[in-house]
């Protein structure tokens, strides 16, 4: 009978164990930034959407700056320009031209590059977690 007993409460430990750390991890689950989110905060934020991913200048980032990058394949242009944060779609941005030219890198980092007019920006994708 103990033996019946302990075997149940392991049992029984071990789907409580199986289920709490279910219920943990999707709670811990984190969201990208979204074009609504980041205009809330700044509406004068400098930032393009691709493949669902926010993509902000960093200009003034020294790391991103410092990265030794190079210009690899267009990836698409700017479609539509719009500071509405309703009104966000995949090649929408809020301060580049339709029409801008963005470029992946050949390092495949996290790093686009948008060329205006011979000068080369950097956006950095804002990805949570």
């Amino acid at each position: 009978m103990v033996k019946k007993t302990l075997s149940v409460v392991l049992l029984l430990s071990v789907v409580m164990v199986g289920c709490s750390n279910q219920t943990v991890s999707e709670e811990t689950v984190i969201d990208n930034l979204t074009p609504e989110e980041i205009l809330a905060e700044n509406e004068n934020a400098d930032i393009f959407m691709l493949d669902d991913i926010v993509y902000s200048n960093a200009e003034n980032i020294e790391w991103v700056n410092e990265e030794d990058l190079t210009l690899g394949d267009e990836i698409g242009e700017i479609k539509v320009q719009t500071n509405d944060r309703a009104d966000f779609d995949n090649y929408t941005a809020t301060q580049l031209d339709v029409g801008t030219k963005i470029y992946e890198t050949v390092e495949k980092s996290d790093i686009y590059i948008a060329k205006v007019g011979h000068k080369q920006i950097r956006y950095l994708g804002l990805r949570e977690g």
